[in-house]
């Protein structure tokens, strides 16, 4: 095994590799690079490398340099790497050797080590001085690090240098800088700085990535406060113009990145001192929450958020409001079902139906026929919602066969006094009721009741008695003694 080599065997590789071939070396060092790849650790490559130096051997940096790079970033660190590199550019100096000049995917490795690792001013400038001598040409990479590097150690001046730099080599992206600016200004809880860099970057046109945005949330809730951030979404919504995206808002950046933490409560308490600053921020901003609320069941919070959407002035549309009515039925959650139903109603949304077949679907089968008749008597007068006499009986079939006759009854009498006409399942419901109740002449009332409805309607088209209405009529005033109203339902039949 690669990892367990030991110096010795090292020695005599790079003994053999003195007196192989040109194509020989370059093949035997390119199969060992690869396999330290493949096994992960960098010491054993580190160590040949350093070893080959130190033998004389000088291989073109192309062909180890990197796979190295390459094995340092799998281990997670370049610190090791430094050494490696810094004996390489020793070599290249002294022995005029420019084959073995480090690339810039080298010289990005080596800083990343001095900046993020090392945290050291001093290295990374000698690293750059390298880079000059060499020629190697910066990228957007190479000031980024270097800006994360100054932000730290609050060398501004350094900072405004890197930027005019950044210009004089073609370099116009700045995004990649900005963002390493703000990490190490998060790490130095430099938050007025933080501040300014995101402003600055509404300005410019920029937009941060995820990550990013997770850097400042971080930053602000560990050296600042919730209401700091609400302050620098207030003040960065002033800035942006009007029709920017939401995904692109820094508040709608902010708000996701408290989710993607797992910090919904910030988020909701960052909106609440948002709406306190009397500040407007895009839809957005609030359906990330929303979808997270849902997503963790937290569906109170859920109804809460959308009174707040509305009071604002923003309106969701109807597929959102669907979905939250169906997260909070799912969680037999029905106080925030009607919640969030209400505020729907107050919208100038037309399709309400599906949302509302969805509440009383959802208290059917739970067995809620009280809800039910408050649910429907509140929307009944709703033209977006076509309420028929089915919905009638479902709430009177639910109270029946809960044995909740006066329910039952006074629903009943709710339904008629409307105008919804009852059919031939409003008094099967009632007669079942009424006979597991042992209620015989409640049955004859109602039979009294419809064959007023029999002989006023039948020529206008109304009901008649069915096969199935007929004989519960006949069981039940059999049962109860009722034989003359029993002739009569046979011959009303």
């Amino acid at each position: 095994m690669i990892c367990i080599i030991s110096k010795g065997h090292l020695r005599q590789l790079c003994f053999w590799l003195k007196k192989m071939e040109t194509w020989l070396i370059l093949g035997l060092l390119r199969g060992f690079c690869n396999v330290c790849v493949m096994l992960i650790p960098a010491a054993p490559a580190f160590a040949l490398i350093k070893c080959m130096f130190k033998n004389r051997v000088f291989v073109p940096f192309d062909v180890w340099g990197d796979v190295v790079v390459e094995i340092s970033r799998k281990c997670g660190s370049f610190v090791g790497f430094l050494g490696v590199f810094h004996e390489n550019c020793r070599v290249v100096i002294d022995e005029k050797l420019y084959y073995m000049k480090p690339n810039l995917a080298a010289c990005n490795a080596a800083l990343e080590g001095c900046c993020f690792e090392l945290e050291s001013v001093k290295e990374a400038e000698r690293v750059v001085e390298l880079m000059s001598m060499f020629g190697v040409r910066p990228d957007e990479v190479s000031f980024g690090l270097l800006g994360y590097l100054y932000a730290f150690n609050g060398l501004n001046a350094k900072v405004v240098e890197l930027e005019t730099l950044m210009g004089g080599f073609g370099l116009n992206d700045k995004t990649g800088l900005l963002s390493n600016l703000i990490r190490g200004y998060v790490k130095a809880g430099s938050l007025e700085s933080v501040s300014k860099i995101v402003l600055r970057s509404l300005k410019d046109g920029l937009a941060f990535s995820a990550e990013t945005y997770c850097e400042i949330v971080n930053g602000f809730l560990k050296h600042g406060s919730v209401r700091d951030l609400a302050v620098l979404v207030v003040e960065a919504q002033l800035l942006e113009s009007e029709p920017v995206m939401a995904e692109r808002s820094v508040g709608f950046g902010i708000v996701n990145a408290c989710v993607e933490l797992g910090m919904l409560d910030k988020a909701h308490s960052m909106m609440d001192e948002i709406n306190a600053r009397a500040a407007v921020v895009g839809l957005g901003v609030y359906l990330s929450i929303l979808r997270a609320y849902c997503k963790e069941q937290r569906t109170s919070e859920a109804a809460l958020l959308v009174s707040q959407i509305n009071s604002s002035g923003l309106e969701l549309e109807t597929n959102c409001y669907d979905s939250l009515i169906e997260a909070s039925m799912s969680n037999q959650d029905f106080q925030s079902a009607f919640s969030i139903f209400r505020d729907m109603r107050d919208t100038r949304i037309s399709e309400l139906k599906g949302s509302y077949i969805t509440i009383m679907t959802g208290l059917t089968e739970n067995n809620r026929p009280e809800l039910m008749a408050a649910f429907l008597d509140e929307v009944v007068e709703d033209p977006r919602i076509e309420v028929g006499t089915h919905d009638w009986n479902s709430i009177i079939h639910a109270f029946c066969k809960a044995g909740r006759m006066e329910d039952a009854r006074r629903t009943f009498r709710r339904m008629v006094f409307l105008h919804y006409e009852p059919n031939e399942q409003t008094y099967l419901s009632l007669i079942n009721g009424y006979v597991s109740s042992v209620k015989f002449f409640n049955v004859l009332m109602l039979w009294n009741d419809v064959k007023k409805h029999i002989t006023s309607s039948y020529s206008k088209g109304g009901f008649g008695l069915n096969h199935s209405l007929t004989d519960a009529f006949l069981y039940a005033l059999v049962k109860g003694g009722f034989f003359e109203a029993a002739m009569e339902v046979v011959d009303s039949s």
